[in-house]
C-alpha cells in the first residue's frame, strides 16, 4: 500500500506569504498580458534564473558524502592536533570527489586526476585537506596552474579539447613527465570513487607539543580495493551513463555499504629534508616507500548522503588555509599559491560568506571573528563589537601559532625550486615505468599513443616523446613506434 503522507502546510512566498494560486499567472483579464504586480510570478522567475553560482574553474564536477574518521595510533609525539590526540576519537568529516578538467555536465568515467578533499570539523576549527588521488601533480610552481589548465580546457577558437595545446605544454614542461605517467597508466580512470587511492599530495607540517617539526604526506587506501576501467570501457560508460561515479557512490552508501579508507602518513623529520636526496617540498615527486615507510593513523568512512546536492556539494568551500593547532602549509610552492588561491575562488564564486553556510562552518567548533556584513550575511554577531582589541567581552588572539615558523634565507627573486641530489623531471617516471608489468606498460603505451596521435604538429609530436625517452629509453622507443604506427 502506499503511504499515507501528510500534507506540509500551504505553500508560502519566500517571505512567508500564502500562495493562492501555482498554478496560472495574473493577467490583465482572461487572455490578456501578465501584470508586473504578480509578485509570486517575478519572485519564481528571478530565483530561478539566479539558482546557479558560477561553476568551479577545476573540479566543477564532484560529488561528496558525510563521515567519520576514527584515530587508530597514537600520533601525540608528531603533532599537537587534539582531533589526532587519541586513538578511538571520531571527528565528523565531509569528503568531496571531482573530475579536474570536464565542466558540471561532464561524464564521470573520463581520463583526468580525481580531486579528494577531505573537511574534517575538529574542536578547533575546520581542517582541510584537499588533494588528489594521485601523490604527485603536473607542475610544481602555482604560476604555471592558469597556463596548464588552459591547455586542458577549451580551445579559444576551437570551442573544443585540443591534443595540441595539451601536448604542447607537457612537452615544453617536462616536469609533468612524472603525473602524465600516472594518468595514462591503469589507473588513471577509476571505476568509482569508491574504489580508488586519495593523497593530501603535498607535504605539509605537522608540530608537536614541544614544538619540533616533522613533515609529512598523507595516503588514504581504499578498503575496497583498486577497480580501474580500461579506455575502452570508460568510452562505453560515460555515454551509457555520464553519472556514473556519483550514482555508485550514492547508491552504496543508500545500500549501507559504507566505503572507507586506511589513512597512513609519511613522516620525516624536519632536519632531514635539507640532505634528503629528492625535494621533499616538489609536488612532482614522490618520497620513496623505502625511505619512509607508511604508518597507519586513522579510518575514514562515509556513511550519509547529502540531502541537497546543490548546498552542500556545490556549495561547498575547502581551502588548504584551513588549518588547525599543530598542522601547517610547507615550502612547497604549488602549495602556497594554493593557499590564496583556494579561498579567493570560493569568496568569488559562493561569497564573502561562504564559511557560515551548514556544509561549510565549524561543527564542533564555534567561529568567533570580526568579519561583518557582505552578501548573505546572517547578522549572527548581533550588536557585538566588530575590532579586536575591544574592552567589550570580544574574542581575542592567544598569541600561539597553528604551526612552527622555519628558517628562511638568501634574496628575493622569481628562483626555481631546490634541486637535491637525485633530483631531475624524469627519474621518477621512469622508476614508475620500470615497476609496471609487461601487460601494463602496454597499456600505458597504447594510451597515450593514442592521444599523442592527436597532434598536429610533428615538432610537438617529436617533444612530447623524448620526455618518455628521458625517463626511459625503452619507454620512449616503444611509445615513438606507436605513435608512427597510429599516424600513418
Amino acid at each position: 500500500m502506499t503511504a499515507q503522507i501528510e500534507n506540509a502546510g500551504p505553500l508560502t512566498t519566500e517571505a512567508g506569504a500564502p500562495v493562492a494560486d501555482n498554478q496560472n499567472s495574473e493577467t490583465a483579464g482572461v487572455g490578456g498580458p501578465v501584470l508586473v504586480q504578480d509578485q509570486l510570478l517575478l519572485e519564481k522567475l528571478a530565483h530561478f534564473n539566479r539558482e546557479r553560482i558560477p561553476e568551479r574553474v577545476v573540479h566543477a564536477r564532484g560529488a561528496g558524502a558525510y563521515g567519520t574518521f576514527t584515530v587508530t595510533a597514537d600520533v601525540t609525539k608528531y603533532t599537537r592536533a587534539k582531533f589526532l590526540s587519541e586513538v578511538g576519537k571520531q571527528t565528523e568529516v565531509f569528503l568531496r570527489f571531482s573530475t579536474v578538467a570536464g565542466n558540471l555536465g561532464a561524464a564521470d568515467a573520463v581520463r583526468d586526476p580525481r580531486g579528494f578533499a577531505v573537511k574534517f570539523y575538529t574542536e578547533e576549527g575546520n581542517y582541510d585537506l584537499v588533494g588528489n588521488n594521485t601523490p604527485v601533480f603536473f607542475i610544481k610552481d602555482a604560476i604555471k596552474f592558469p597556463d596548464f589548465i588552459h591547455t586542458q580546457k577549451r580551445d579559444p577558437y576551437t570551442g573544443s579539447q585540443e591534443a595540441d595545446n595539451v601536448w604542447d605544454f607537457w612537452s615544453l614542461s617536462p616536469e609533468s613527465t612524472h603525473q602524465v605517467t600516472w594518468l595514462f597508466g591503469d589507473r588513471g580512470i577509476p571505476a568509482s570513487y569508491r574504489h580508488m587511492d586519495g593523497f593530501g599530495s603535498h607535504t605539509f607540517q605537522w608540530n608537536n607539543e614541544a614544538g619540533e617539526v616533522f613533515w609529512v604526506k598523507y595516503h588514504f587506501k581504499t578498503d575496497q580495493g583498486i577497480k580501474c576501467l580500461t579506455q575502452d570501457e570508460a568510452d562505453i560508460l560515460a555515454g551509457k551513463d555520464p553519472d556514473s561515479h556519483q550514482r555508485d557512490l550514492r547508491e552504496s552508501i543508500e545500500r549501507g555499504e559504507y566505503p572507507s579508507w586506511t589513512v597512513y602518513v609519511q613522516i620525516m623529520p624536519a632536519d632531514e629534508a635539507p640532505t634528503y636526496r629528492f625535494n621533499p617540498f616538489d609536488l612532482t615527486k614522490v618520497w620513496p616507500h623505502a625511505d619512509y615507510p607508511l604508518i597507519e593513523i586513522g579510518k575514514m568512512e562515509l556513511n550519509r548522503n547529502p540531502e541537497n546536492i546543490f548546498a552542500e556539494v556545490e556549495q561547498s568551500i575547502f581551502s588548504p588555509h584551513h588549518f588547525v593547532p599543530g598542522i601547517g602549509p610547507s615550502p612547497d610552492k604549488m602549495l602556497q599559491g594554493r593557499l590564496f588561491a583556494y579561498g579567493d575562488a570560493h569568496r568569488y564564486r559562493v561569497g564573502i560568506n561562504a564559511d557560515h553556510l551548514p556544509v561549510n562552518r565549524p561543527h564542533a567548533a564555534e567561529a568567533r571573528s570580526h568579519g561583518r556584513d557582505g552578501f548573505m550575511y546572517d547578522g549572527r554577531h548581533g550588536r557585538a563589537k566588530n575590532y579586536e582589541p575591544n574592552s567589550f567581552g570580544g574574542p581575542t588572539e592567544t598569541g600561539r601559532p597553528l604551526w612552527q615558523s622555519v628558517p628562511v634565507s638568501g634574496a628575493t627573486g622569481e628562483a626555481p625550486a631546490p634541486s637535491h641530489a637525485e633530483d631531475n623531471d624524469f627519474v621518477q617516471a621512469g622508476n614508475l615505468y620500470r615497476l609496471m608489468t609487461e601487460e601494463e606498460k602496454g597499456r600505458l603505451i597504447d594510451n597515450l599513443a593514442g592521444f599523442i596521435a592527436k597532434v598536429s604538429r610533428d615538432d610537438i609530436v617529436k617533444r612530447a616523446i623524448e620526455n618518455f625517452r628521458q625517463a626511459d629509453e625503452d619507454y620512449g622507443r616503444r611509445l615513438e613506434a606507436a605513435v608512427k604506427a597510429l599516424r600513418g
